[in-house]
């Protein structure tokens, strides 16, 4: 008798995004954060049931609007987000959102696709090709 196929286990697991925001505008913001949350989901199926939590990050530059109002517009109403400021350093990326989403997920780390988009895509050039296969998807990347 053979045994069933191993199921991987089920983990939280980091995945990375960040984008540019044009303007420190309320429309701006939620305009940045909702394509790079639609991105992360396109990129890695993940499931608002399935998102432990949510931290987002802006530069001092971005304060007009929290990020975590795009995330909620989106359905993740059960999910503890929280927003912050990034780090100040002199030669950093001006008007960035970051995020990390804790997802459970039975992926392992490798097979994470972490996204990076317009400006951002400086704070990790080894994610391009990952931009360009997210672009190539249909979703509306700059």
């Amino acid at each position: 008798m053979s045994l069933p196929p191993a199921v991987p286990p089920l983990r939280c697991l980091g995945v990375r995004g960040a984008i540019t925001v044009e303007d420190n505008t309320a429309e701006a913001i939620l305009d940045a954060a909702h394509e790079l949350l639609a991105a992360l989901i396109a990129a890695n199926g993940i499931e608002p049931d399935d998102v432990g939590a949510v931290f987002f990050t802006t530069t001092r530059d971005l304060t007009a609007e929290y990020p975590a109002v795009a995330a909620r517009q989106l359905g993740w109403n059960e999910v503890a987000i929280l927003c912050s400021h990034e780090m100040d350093v002199p030669h950093g990326l001006k008007k960035c959102l970051r995020v990390l989403v804790m997802w459970n997920t039975t992926l392992a780390p490798r097979d994470i696709r972490h996204v990076y988009l317009r400006g951002a895509q400086s704070l990790r050039p080894d994610r391009a090709s990952l931009f360009l296969s997210v672009r190539g998807s249909g979703e509306d990347s700059h």
